[in-house]
């Protein structure tokens, strides 16, 4: 379980293929922040982007500490960014005596946004993002979602026939202590929806409520 509040941001410096074919996966070599990795061990869930991923080596004492992961084929067509060089958001998984900052995020990717719109207003940043159709019944004015694993309210919906558009405001301390900085116009996002809206709508579909 993760939170949703960025703990730092790491750098994918290398992706190897772990096969020949696109069947394989690939494993990413991602650096982090002197310090990062040192309450870390092997096996330890760590976020990526959103994405929740298995930490399967790693060097937490070196010049430039770094981990790796093993991506599926399956994880990495379902996700975005992360088959490529760049900066990503990392969290590790929470304790369970960890203040819960955000809100309940599981690191399962739900799917794909693109950037339409992110541009400074005022001292702080509009971000708009089209979600898929598939995601606008989960989508609700001051809900919850996380957009590459930052936990983030939801300013306005509007829903139209290419799917969710979702406007959302990025105070600076976002914009500066996160990768979203980095994004365009036309980026791919990971997003998740919230935890309790997945568990309502399930119960309202199967008559569960009323």
């Amino acid at each position: 379980m993760f939170t949703g509040i960025i703990t730092g941001i790491g750098h994918i410096a290398q992706v190897v293929p772990m096969g020949a074919t696109a069947e394989h996966g690939k494993r990413l070599t991602v650096s982090c922040p002197s310090g990062y990795l040192d309450d870390a061990g092997l096996g330890d869930s760590i976020a990526i982007n959103g994405a929740c991923m298995t930490v399967t080596s790693m060097d937490a004492t070196g010049a430039a500490p770094y981990f790796t992961v093993d991506m599926s084929a399956e994880s990495l067509d379902k996700t975005a960014g992360l088959d490529s060089l760049g900066a990503v958001n990392l969290e590790k998984a929470l304790r369970a005596n960890d203040r819960l900052g955000g809100h309940l995020v599981s690191g399962h990717v739900d799917g794909l946004g693109q950037v339409t719109h992110f541009a400074e207003v005022g001292e702080s940043w509009e971000l708009r993002v089209l979600a898929p159709a598939s995601l606008a019944k989960y989508l609700a004015y001051k809900g919850s979602i996380t957009v590459n694993g930052v936990s983030l309210t939801v300013n306005r919906v509007a829903d139209s026939a290419e799917g969710c558009e979702i406007s959302i405001n990025l105070i600076p301390h976002t914009v500066q202590n996160t990768a979203l900085h980095r994004l365009q116009i036309g980026s791919q996002v990971n997003l998740e929806i919230d935890m309790i809206a997945r568990y309502v709508e399930r119960m309202l579909s199967n008559g569960a409520v009323g």
